[in-house]
């Protein structure tokens, strides 16, 4: 069961543990986007072992393993009413499910530079469904600090070269040995527009994600979201990857592969769930939004410091650009 410190209504925006600056729900927010990124660097060998369906099943099917005593009513939330299962149901279909599809296949349609610079959106996105949706109140230096965010990653993504992150993305469909300089309406050129358009797409649906998110963190808490969400992305999930699952040959899959599929589920269906519902909780998700910034800067750093990788001038600087984004979203 849940203690008290995870019920929505302990960390109430009225009360006054919720006065002052949140380093906490800060904390919390840069930690779930750090381990974000972490595994999205960590991962490129499930990616080659495993389909891209199978590796989802298997990761919420771990996820809801692993958290099952989650899923219980603590004695301080009400019920769950039918607005707030819709909610649950919602936060999972958008940001687990279709988030999902539309980032794989809208990356192996277009190039890895236009799907970086696309998802620098996700910090704008963010602030604008919460001034849609939750009315929240966004003021010069937060916009100024969404801004920074957004050029920082978008940078990031410019700076590096197109051969390269086309091999880190693999030789999916043949599309690396493509160039620009085929004709204009071509097969490449069509299929190129139909992913800039899924990853904007998976932009408003991690921006969706975290409005969402954050009108449940007043309902109910981090916990138990996170095995609900989970539970419905298994559902959403299990005809997929069941059908993939009877086709694929399990014992070609090493001992060491599986040991970085239990990391790799345990940190995106999770950890990272939790922290993010946690730092939500007293956190707008406007500015929540900005801590996106921290997934290209722990993708970065594991890429040099774990896979030997090195970093431009112009790589280091937008990454700083970043950063100061986040700097201005936490001052008081």
């Amino acid at each position: 069961m849940q203690n008290s410190s995870d019920s929505p209504s302990s960390a109430s925006p009225t009360s006054p543990s919720a006065l002052g600056t949140p380093w906490l729900a800060y904390g919390c927010l840069a930690l779930s986007m750090t381990l974000v990124g972490s595994y999205v660097a960590l991962s490129k060998p499930l990616v080659v072992a495993m389909p891209v369906f199978l590796l989802a099943w298997l990761r919420f099917g771990i996820g809801v393993a692993a958290i099952p005593h989650w899923l219980r009513k603590p004695q301080s939330e009400a019920p769950l009413s039918g607005r707030v299962k819709g909610l649950l149901f919602l936060e999972s279909f958008f940001g687990n499910f279709l988030f999902s599809i539309c980032m794989l296949y809208g990356m192996a349609l277009t190039s890895a530079v236009s799907a970086g610079v696309i998802m620098a959106a996700i910090p704008a996105a963010c602030a604008l469904l919460s001034w849609l949706l939750l009315r929240e109140r966004i003021g010069a230096r937060l916009w100024c600090a969404i801004g920074l965010a957004v050029l920082g990653i978008a940078l990031v993504s410019l700076s590096k070269s197109q051969h390269h992150m086309q091999e880190i993305l693999g030789q999916s469909d043949g599309i690396a040995s493509k160039t620009g300089s085929q004709a204009a309406g071509g097969p490449f050129w069509s299929g190129a527009v139909l992913g800039n358009a899924l990853l904007l797409a998976a932009v408003f649906c991690e921006a969706a994600y975290a409005v969402i998110g954050k009108s449940l963190t007043a309902h109910v808490g981090a916990k138990r979201i996170t095995a609900i969400v989970n539970l419905w992305g298994f559902a959403l999930m299990t005809p997929f990857g069941l059908w993939v699952a009877l086709r694929f040959d399990f014992a070609r899959v090493s001992s060491g592969i599986w040991l970085l599929l239990l990391f790799y589920a345990l940190a995106a269906s999770v950890w990272t769930v939790w922290l993010w519902m946690t730092g939500l909780r007293r956190v707008s998700a406007a500015r929540a939004g900005v801590f996106t910034v921290m997934l290209p800067v722990s993708t970065a750093a594991v890429g040099v410091l774990a896979l030997g990788e090195r970093m431009s001038g112009m790589q280091f600087a937008a990454l700083g650009i970043a950063l100061i984004g986040v700097w201005l979203a936490t001052r008081k």
